[in-house]
């Protein structure tokens, strides 16, 4: 402030010199727009700029400051700022249209957007079309970025008011849009609102066609065939070609992440791409794009590299052969999980890329097929493989009595006890068991040939012995030599493969230099491994080996968190409070089997409550010694524990106050951001092993994301009733008044950040909803062996829930998520929501040890 009041001085006396003069007003909007986005902080410096330059003179400082007073929803004044701009003591409102008239263009805009903010919707749309007809007619230069800006509005008003798509309304509404790009042909905004609506308007026409056959809207969502999709009405298709179109323009033009308007324009690629001049357009359009904006979205490419229509599949092969040209290192993890694939149609799509790739890194191929074998024998011993599969089969014959699929996982194991063994592991595993096995082959092959009960249950007499016996081997397995299990690994040294997660585009490529030769397995039920590697940077990397998990669906919601963590960044709430959801890497190297990035300093809540007790010589499960019933039980547990763990751990693990104190904010806040993200993605299965607590900044960190969608409300045993996890232990470790300060304004902040940005949350969430690879998850009752890699079967068992799973998010994100007819305000939704969250009642059927 002091610095601007030497400035105004300064300014004085530059009376006789108006460049200089202009120089500093320069310096002075270039400050502002720099300056943080308060209402109170923008106002003493305009007051302090008003002694040398009045508002009349400063106009466009002040209409920002009368935008971001209106976008504050401090409308008083933003109505005493525009009156300055424009005349005397007049009621804003009751200003004669003349007036406006003889005002400058943007001050008439700034009031027309205030009078809608207030309330008077009608009038203001209906004077925003005489202001824009009177701006068109008038010739003068410098009109046509106001007035791209204008038609927007227009359009985008004229939807709210209409509430829903209409046929009569859409000309109207989309020629808005379209004036817009005409307008101002560089302009991000109006080429995504023009793509945009054309994609709306494509939905509205797909559910008016289905509802007139009678016949449920799912059915066209995700389809990519041409017989499907071949008597959808011509006015459908119309539309395509300009939403494609106007996504590919605003893709060229953004500046900074474009993942929703990319997502839009694949899901329009793989419906309608069968159509020639959607095609056309397509390929048109590539040449527009920088190659860079692929990489986001290279795992939605290959979820559909082996589409059913042949136009369809040969774009995405041609695509995915120029990003490789670019960034072989950003498709060659990728790829390779979709060769391992067990669908032959995605084996064989994905090897034809893959030889492609190959013409140019032949090496980078071959290092990427052999690093990635290798982590799969790392990941899964074959004591475990033969431990988990013999519990299967016995599973299948002893209960359900189905023999075929009995046999056909003893078949797969016998196979690979023929091929032999390849590690010194395995020559163990088959000099201890190998004899035995081979005999309850034998068994087998006799019970196949003669249909003798005798012989089979001879057979699972030995099955069951060895069960036992690797079993209780496995137990004693607490790390791993790579020496014994893949010296192939261990010889691996300098590779050409970037270390898994890291590539940049345009940043130096960190390779793989060598593999630490220990790796531990960490005592859980999956019995992961902690891998560490060096990295040609010098630098250590550590990584999670996880074996019998699809980590595909935790690599989409990554995608999500990223896009979620932008939109954060913008809003000035959420900014100020450095609010920042942490991510980490994964990278699949089959359909069960992948690398996480290590998440340096974070304990799970279970380890510290664990390590906290055994301190204090509390019973880890004290509550469970408790319960015996449902509620009644649930407050007895309550009110005979303390539920203070957490909170002393986190006192006790902070060197003084200070570091206590601002750890404490960091939980609350992380906590808060989370829980809302967690909601709107329908998160469940948030027990204390999948919450992290960072020891350093006290910022909570997520991990495991299977149970998306809400999957964890429909399962049939212990079935959750609660939004997001927000217990006792949870509350006590906030500030003093628990959810009733950081925690919820917070939650409000977050949530009207996630409900403003709407359509490219929905953007993303209906991608991975509708992603072949992974929607199968999503389904009622899927089947345990299932990995959606048939197309055609999951778009056909999974459609229908997949369209409730959208509306469902659509009604979280507009309010309407607990009465459809009824929009809550973000307040209201966020309060009902921690209501729910610590319900007694909802917390106390959730299943012992939750």
């Amino acid at each position: 402030m002091l610095a601007e009041l030497e400035e105004i001085i300064t300014y004085k006396q530059y009376a006789d010199q108006p460049d200089r003069q202009a120089t500093i007003r320069k310096t002075w909007m270039k400050r502002l727009k720099g300056c943080q986005r308060n209402v109170d902080v923008w106002q003493q410096i305009l007051k302090v700029r008003a002694l040398v330059i009045s508002p009349k003179e400063n106009m466009e400082m002040w209409i920002k400051f009368a935008n971001l007073c209106r976008k504050s929803d401090r409308l008083e004044f933003a109505e005493k700022t525009l009156k300055l701009l424009l005349v005397g003591d007049q009621k804003l409102e009751l200003i004669h249209p003349s007036i406006l008239a003889r005002a400058s263009p943007q001050v008439v805009y700034a009031h027309l957007k205030w009078m809608w903010a207030s309330g008077v919707r009608e009038e203001a749309l209906e004077f925003l079309r005489d202001f824009t007809t009177r701006m068109s007619n008038n010739d003068r230069v410098g009109n046509n970025g106001l007035l791209a800006r204008c038609y927007l509005k227009k359009g985008e008003w004229q939807k709210v008011l209409q509430d829903d798509w209409d046929r009569e309304t859409i000309p109207d509404i989309l020629q808005s849009y379209l004036l817009a790009t005409q307008y101002d042909k560089d302009w991000y905004k109006a080429w995504h609102a023009w793509a945009l609506a054309n994609f709306e308007v494509i939905s509205f026409y797909e559910k008016s066609k289905s509802a007139e056959n009678n016949t449920p809207a799912e059915q066209t969502i995700t389809t990519v065939t041409e017989e499907v999709n071949g008597d959808i009405h011509q006015e459908v298709l119309r539309y395509v070609v300009p939403s494609v179109q106007g996504f590919f323009r605003s893709i060229s033009l953004s500046r900074g992440n474009c993942l929703q308007d990319t997502l839009r324009l694949l899901t329009l690629w793989f419906k309608y791409g069968y159509q020639e001049e959607v095609c056309s357009a397509i390929k048109e359009g590539f040449g527009s794009v920088n190659i860079d904006t692929w990489l986001e979205v290279i795992p939605q490419l290959i979820a559909r590299i082996h589409a059913p229509n042949q136009k369809v599949r040969r774009l995405i092969h041609d695509l995915l052969a120029e990003v490789g040209k670019e960034h072989p290192q950003a498709l060659i993890y990728p790829l390779t999980v979709a060769s391992k694939s067990q669908s032959f149609n995605r084996q064989t799509a994905a090897s034809s890329v893959m030889d492609k790739l190959r013409a140019h890194s032949a090496v980078l191929v071959d290092q990427a097929l052999l690093v990635s074998q290798e982590l799969i024998r790392v990941a899964i011993l074959w004591h475990e493989i033969w431990m988990e599969n013999l519990e299967e089969a016995s599973r299948l014959f002893f209960i359900e009595r189905n023999f075929e699929a009995m046999f056909n996982i003893l078949d797969e194991l016998q196979e690979r006890l023929d091929r032999g063994p390849e590690t010194l592991r395995e020559v163990a595993f088959v000099q201890a068991y190998g004899r035995e096995l081979q005999e309850a082959g034998g068994w087998c092959k006799k019970y196949k040939q003669t249909g003798d009960m005798t012989f089979l249950s001879q057979a699972w007499q030995i099955y069951h012995e060895m069960f036992k016996k690797i079993t209780a081997q496995v137990g004693t397995i607490t790390t791993l030599e790579l020496q014994y299990v893949s010296p192939k690994l261990l010889a691996a040294r300098d590779l050409e493969l970037a270390v898994p997660g890291t590539y940049k585009s345009g940043e130096p490529v960190t390779k793989i230099a060598s593999f630490i030769a220990t790796v531990n397995i960490i005592s859980s039920k999956q019995r992961p491994r902690k891998l560490n590697l060096m990295g040609s940077d010098g630098k250590e990397y550590q990584f999670l080996l996880k074996g019998h998990e699809d980590l595909r669906q935790d690599e989409r919601v990554m995608q999500l968190f990223g896009l979620v963590n932008t939109l954060l960044s913008i809003d000035s709430e959420t900014f100020k409070r450095h609010l920042h959801i942490q991510r980490y890497t994964v990278t699949p190297l089959t359909p069960n089997i992948g690398l996480l990035g290590w998440v340096p300093n974070c304990d799970t809540l279970h380890a510290l409550i664990r390590d906290y007790r055994e301190s204090k010589k509390i019973l880890l499960n004290i509550e469970h010694r408790l319960m015996l019933q449902k509620v009644e039980v649930f407050e007895f547990a309550l009110a005979n524990t303390t539920g203070q763990d957490l909170y002393k751990v986190l006192w006790l693990k902070s060197k003084n106050s200070e570091a206590w104190l601002e750890r404490r904010t960091n939980y609350t806040r992380s906590l808060a951001l989370m829980s809302m993200v967690g909601y709107i993605l329908g998160l469940g299965d948030r027990h204390p092993s999948n919450i992290m607590l960072d020891r350093y900044t006290g910022k909570i960190v997520h991990i495991d994301f299977g149970d998306c969608f809400e999957v964890a409300m429909t399962r049939d045993k212990y079935p959750e009733k609660i939004p997001f996890r927000l217990t006792r232990m949870l509350v006590n470790a906030m500030e003093v008044s628990g959810i009733e300060g950081n925690f919820r304004t917070t939650c409000e902040a977050v949530m009207s950040v996630l409900r403003k940005n709407k359509e490219s949350l929905m953007a993303v969430l209906e991608a991975f909803v509708h992603d072949p690879l992974i929607n199968w998850r999503i389904m009622a009752n899927p089947s345990p062996r299932q990995d959606g890699e048939n197309i055609h079967a999951v778009a056909g068992t999974s459609n229908r829930r997949a369209r409730d799973i959208i509306n469902r998010i659509s009604n979280k994100l507009t309010g309407k998520d607990f009465k459809p007819n009824q929009v809550l305000d973000v307040p209201s939704q966020v309060d009902k929501l921690i209501q729910q969250a610590i319900s007694v009642e909802n917390l106390c059927q959730c299943y012992i040890g939750w």
